[in-house]
């Protein structure tokens, strides 16, 4: 899985910021760790199907965090496209 897009200036992370963004229509494709808590993430989830995003699984909450350089876990992230 490449969690190395995520390197990426354009990348958001945490509930709020992902749904801020899609509910713009400004992301291109959104990455969810295995282990967050469902009942958060699926309304997320079920936004970006419904606007044909791809849609990338991390295997844990730490290393989703790791991947979006920030030192805290992280449930749900996104890539938008270039503005």
């Amino acid at each position: 899985m490449p969690l190395s897009e995520l390197a990426s200036p354009l990348r958001v992370t945490g509930i709020r910021q992902v749904q801020r963004y899609l509910l713009k229509e400004e992301i291109k494709k959104v990455f969810y760790a295995r282990d967050a808590d469902a009942k958060r993430i699926q309304p997320i989830l079920e936004l970006a199907l419904k606007q044909g995003l791809d849609i990338e699984e991390a295997s844990s909450m730490v290393i989703l965090g790791r991947a979006c350089a920030i030192s805290r876990p992280a449930s749900i992230a996104a890539l938008r496209h270039k503005v």
